[in-house]
């Protein structure tokens, strides 16, 4: 099948630093994404500027969906970048990821209707983010600081073995496995279980419920593995005192079959603006 339009959304708040060489691993991939959109839960004016800052360097469109900050609702900043998308495929990972030169293409070829993906990362140390962060190590020898790297065993970098493992699953309904910072759907399938509930403020679970809803509406997840590889930048998590809250509606979208939301893109007002 002819390749989809793409769109990339990379969720940040309030981390210039990571989200300028997060951008510039994006700027450097082999296949461009058709726009970015950065989905901004209440940055400051450094954001802003950054953002702008950016976009002078590259020819890819950039779009700012920017709402308050009350409490982290990444649900929320995310179904607005959503809906702000003209793309086919939207592929959503974090501020504070370092991607493969790969990692565009690698989610392209894996684009298939009635199927959404979860890929997953590896984690640096305090050390070599700050390193990174610096620009003391290019971001192609990141991978040889394996000292410095937790489950490394998620770099394993081989297209061929990637489109394998793909191939052969046959679906899967393990939503306990996803990763928010790196997964990819197609927009049709977002809007008909109305993209994340809203209603998960705080850290945790609003992007397993998405893909609880996904599946319940007969979609297939797949897992990607051996590409789509990307680096996380080291951080406090804040917000663990909403959890349990996120956790009983978790349960209830199990236990109901749920999936489609009220509480989501549909009723969102899109701030976004050319940056």
């Amino acid at each position: 099948m002819p390749a989809p339009s793409c769109s990339l959304i990379v969720s940040t708040y309030n981390r210039p630093a990571a989200l300028r060489r997060c951008a510039q691993s994006i700027i450097a991939q082999t296949v461009l994404p058709d726009e970015i959109i950065i989905a901004d839960d209440g940055s400051d004016e450094e954001t802003r500027l950054l953002i702008q800052s950016i976009q002078q360097k590259t020819n890819i469109p950039f779009l700012h969906a920017w709402q308050p900050h009350e409490g982290y609702q990444l649900a929320k900043i995310r179904n607005k970048a959503f809906v702000a998308s003209g793309k086919e495929y939207l592929i959503q990972v974090d501020g504070d990821l370092i991607l493969h030169p790969n990692f565009i293409k690698d989610h392209i070829s894996m684009a298939r209707h009635g199927i959404f993906v979860s890929g997953s990362r590896l984690n640096m140390d305090e050390n070599l983010t700050e390193n990174v962060i610096a620009g003391n190590i290019p971001f192609e020898d990141i991978s040889k600081n394996r000292n410095n790297l937790s489950k490394k065993y998620n770099g394993w970098y081989s297209p061929l073995l990637c489109q394998m493992n793909y191939l052969i699953q046959r679906g899967n309904d393990n939503y306990k496995h996803v990763l928010g910072c790196n997964m990819a759907f197609w927009k049709k399938d977002l809007e008909e279980v109305n993209g994340y509930n809203e209603n998960f403020k705080g850290w945790g679970k609003e992007d397993n419920d998405l893909a609880v809803r996904l599946i319940n509406a007969g979609l297939q997840l797949r897992f990607v593995k051996y590409g789509a590889i990307c680096y996380h930048m080291a951080h406090e998590i804040a917000g663990f005192s909403m959890t349990m809250g996120n956790e009983k509606l978790l349960k209830k979208s199990i236990k109901e079959k749920i999936t489609f939301t009220p509480f989501g893109m549909k009723k969102t007002h899109v701030n976004a603006h050319e940056a």
